[in-house]
C-alpha cells in the first residue's frame, strides 16, 4: 500500500470494519485530492457501513443524507419553512418578521456550518432524479452557498470528507463521475470473507464456519437466482444458526432459515424443490469448482 506523508491525515480501517487495500487508498486519495469518493458495489457489500466507520476512524462526526427518489439539491443545503412561518402568523405569538428563525439546515448545511471538521455521507445518489448529482457539484466544489431568502453566506470552515453512494440502478452524469474519486468494491472473496465474519462472530467454530461459507458461496452460484444472497444476509444467517444451536452436520444436509438469505419468493420456490429436482447440495469445496479449491 502507498506509504502517505506523516502530515496527511488519512484513513488506515478500524477494527469492526475489514477494508480491502484498494479501498483504503480510494478512501485517502479521496482525502488527498479534496474530492468526493464515490463507492459502487452490489448491495450488501458495505458501501454505508464504510462511512461511518471513515468517521470513526479519522475521528469526525458524520453527517449522513438518505435519498429518496423525492429528493431534492435543495434540501440538503437549506429549507424555508413557509408553512410554519404561515402558522404562527395565524395563530402564535412569535415574531415571524425574523426569516432566519424559519431556515432549517439540511446535511450539507449542517456540515458546511459545524465548527469542526466532518465525514458527509450521501446515501444511494442514483434513487434521485438524472440532474440531482450535477445540482449538487458547484456546492460540494466551493464548500459555500447562500441563503437566498436572507442573503446569508454558508461556507464551511474544513473541508469535509464526502462519500457517495451508487447502487448503479441508474448512470450517473458524466461531469459529476469526473468530480469524484471512484471505487468499485468487489464482492469479497472467500479468505477476505472469513475476515469479515470473524468480526462479527468472533471465535465461530471452524467446522461451522466452513460449511456456513461453502452453502453461502454455492448459493452464489446459482444462476436462477434473481437476488444473490450478499454479505450483511451471510452475518444475519449467521446470527440465526448460532441462535437456534445448528450443526455443522446440520448445515451439510440443508440449508436452515433459507429466509435470511434469499428475499424473493422466486428464489426461495427455485430452491424449495431442489431435491426432489435430483439436486445435491456441495459437502465439499471442490464441488463448487476450481475457484473455491483451497
Amino acid at each position: 500500500m502507498k506509504e502517505w506523508n506523516d502530515d496527511f491525515l488519512r484513513f488506515s480501517g478500524t477494527q469492526g470494519y475489514i477494508a480491502s487495500p484498494a479501498l483504503v487508498e480510494a478512501v485517502n486519495a479521496s482525502i488527498a485530492l479534496e474530492r468526493p469518493l464515490l463507492i459502487k458495489g452490489e448491495p450488501g457489500t458495505g458501501k454505508t457501513l464504510l462511512a461511518r466507520h471513515v468517521a470513526e476512524g479519522l475521528g469526525m462526526p458524520m453527517e449522513q443524507w438518505h435519498i429518496k427518489s423525492t429528493s431534492k439539491a435543495q434540501d440538503g443545503l437549506y429549507v424555508y419553512d413557509t408553512v410554519q412561518r404561515l402558522n404562527d402568523a395565524r395563530f402564535g405569538d412569535g415574531d415571524v418578521s425574523d426569516i432566519r428563525t424559519y431556515i432549517k439546515l439540511g446535511p450539507i448545511g449542517r456540515t458546511f456550518a459545524a465548527a469542526n471538521r466532518h465525514v458527509l455521507l450521501i446515501d444511494e445518489v442514483d434513487k434521485a432524479d438524472l440532474e440531482f448529482p450535477n445540482d449538487i457539484l458547484r456546492e460540494l466544489d466551493e464548500m459555500q452557498f447562500t441563503v437566498m431568502e436572507t442573503g446569508d453566506e454558508v461556507t464551511a470552515k474544513e473541508r469535509p470528507v464526502v462519500l457517495i453512494t451508487s447502487n448503479n440502478e441508474k448512470e450517473l452524469p458524466d461531469a459529476f463521475l469526473r468530480r469524484c474519486v471512484f471505487h468499485f468494491i468487489e464482492f469479497p472473496d472467500l479468505e477476505l470473507m472469513k475476515q469479515i465474519v470473524d468480526v462479527h462472530h468472533p471465535h465461530l467454530d471452524t467446522q461451522l464456519l466452513d460449511q456456513v461459507l461453502l452453502k453461502f458461496y454455492w448459493l452464489r452460484e446459482q444462476n436462477e437466482l434473481r437476488k444473490k444472497p450478499s454479505t450483511s444476509e451471510l452475518i444475519d444467517w449467521i446470527s440465526v444458526l448460532l441462535k437456534a444451536g445448528i450443526t455443522p452436520d446440520q448445515i451439510e444436509q440443508q440449508i436452515p432459515f433459507l429466509g435470511a438469505l434469499l428475499k424473493n419468493e422466486q428464489d426461495t420456490e427455485a430452491l424449495s424443490g431442489y431435491h426432489e429436482r435430483g439436486g445435491r447440495y456441495p459437502d465439499q469445496w471442490s464441488d463448487l469448482g476450481p475457484r473455491f479449491n483451497n
